[in-house]
């Protein structure tokens, strides 16, 4: 019963019913900022995952140009694999951005208008001040999260032409060719992993900003 409920409340989240996600959700005992707190946490394992999975498409480049002899065709594959997976968790992770806007943009505006109906003053302004606060911490967060999504496409891109190349030219010359593009790709890749841990950090800081509010 409970797979089939949660199983419902992600098709109405696909099909952008966000109205009936939100109310489905509250009558389990999930507001949105809970939603919005276990996106971030979610957005976290995202990332973690897409960072392991550009270290094992790296590992499998650079195992492919150091290659010395056997199967030429069985490694390539191998490395089309890992670019492939290494493209589907960075889509991942740019799905998962835009449902965190999503629901951070949904809260602020509900928040905004629940604040027009308070009375007391000093209790509005407390209120007010809090949205400020946590609106400039989500625009920070988000900011971080779309710079790190950017800087993977350049990435992807390098893996992609190296995929490609080798696809046209699958020889043991054209992986020569290759050697002096693997510095530079681990170069990319090594920066890129550092600025997923910064946006990572970020995201700690603001589910601490959340979630304090709640005790």
């Amino acid at each position: 019963m409970i797979l089939k409920l949660f199983l419902g409340l992600s098709l109405l989240t696909l099909a952008g019913c966000s109205s009936l996600y939100y109310d489905a959700m509250e009558k389990i005992g999930k507001e949105k900022r809970d939603i919005l707190v276990q996106r971030i946490v979610d957005g976290k394992k995202d990332q973690e995952a897409a960072k392991k999975q550009l270290k094992t498409t790296l590992e499998a480049f650079q195992e492919l140009t150091g290659f010395e002899g056997g199967n030429l065709e069985k490694t390539y594959k191998k490395l089309n694999g890992e670019f492939t997976d290494s493209e589907n968790r960075a889509k991942d992770l740019s799905d998962r951005i835009a449902s965190i806007d999503q629901v951070a943009k949904d809260l602020f505006t509900e928040w905004d208008q629940e604040i027009t109906v308070m009375k007391d003053r000093n209790l509005k302004a407390s209120s007010q001040k809090m949205l400020r606060d946590t609106r400039a911490r989500h625009q920070q967060y988000i900011k971080r999260m779309r710079q790190t999504e950017k800087k993977m496409q350049p990435v992807l891109q390098g893996f992609r032409d190296q995929v490609l190349f080798l696809k046209h030219n699958l020889n043991a010359k054209a992986i020569g060719s290759l050697k002096n593009t693997a510095t530079k790709l681990d170069s990319e890749v090594g920066l890129l992993i550092q600025d997923i841990e910064g946006s990572m950090s970020e995201a700690d800081s603001f589910i601490a900003s959340l979630t304090a509010k709640e005790s």
